[in-house]
């Protein structure tokens, strides 16, 4: 696998206040452990660099956490933006310029394997451009308008929930960046601009970190691990 030419990003900026801790939500602790420790412990086997987009004013606090990590990636920190598309520019800048694969992952999803990351890349060596990890949605989905009403039902059986890590190839996804658009992932960027999107089955361990629930959810998955 090609370690020396993956970088990860983590966008990490992001206030955690549907979460409701008051903290930023990468700086949570589970057993011990803050969320972006974990997704980047996860992640490092599969890089050489990782870039952190930190919340504004938290920079020091992610450099002193990582100044103690012993990580086989290299950490660096940079200031993330108001966007997560900002954050993920700004991380991209501080990419080393023998990056050839670019792996963007959620802090939230801290619980996701490392060999996730390792099927994504497999993908990008094998020739992809971009590819995502997803579940089969299993509920069924109703399409409503701003009043409430249901518009359509579409058919479950041609919808995934897409999770992270998401890989692509440096080129892609710094043209997807460059439009300065914005989206909830990186996916639907580089799908802007005409880029086929490959998606691999993805795991039950890539669960968002969102809500109480799921933070219940990641407690108890700790202490089983």
């Amino acid at each position: 696998m090609s370690q020396s030419q993956t970088a990860v990003i983590i966008p990490a900026a992001g206030s955690g206040q549907r979460l409701g801790v008051g903290i930023p939500k990468a700086l949570v602790e589970i057993a011990a452990l803050t969320l972006i420790e974990r997704a980047a412990q996860n992640l490092s086997p599969i890089a050489a660099n990782i870039v952190i987009a930190a919340p504004p004013g938290f920079e020091e606090n992610f450099r002193s956490i990582f100044s103690q990590a012993h990580l086989s990636a290299q950490v660096v920190v940079v200031t993330g933006g108001a966007t997560r598309s900002q954050s993920v520019a700004n991380a991209l800048a501080a990419l080393p310029v023998t990056t050839k694969y670019v792996v963007i992952h959620d802090a939230a999803r801290a619980f996701a394997p490392t060999n996730l990351a390792e099927l994504v890349i497999a993908q990008l060596e094998a020739g992809e451009r971009a590819v995502v990890p997803a579940l089969d949605v299993i509920d069924t989905i109703k399409v409503v308008d701003e009043r409430g009403y249901v518009i359509n039902t579409p058919d479950r059986n041609s919808l995934r929930a897409v999770q992270t890590p998401q890989g692509f190839t440096r080129d892609a996804i710094s043209a997807a960046h460059a439009s300065g658009a914005d989206a909830t992932d990186d996916a639907a960027l580089v799908a802007l601009l005409g880029i086929p999107v490959r998606v691999i089955p993805g795991s039950a361990l890539a669960r968002k970190i969102t809500t109480l629930d799921d933070l219940t959810w990641a407690q108890e998955l700790a202490v089983r691990q």
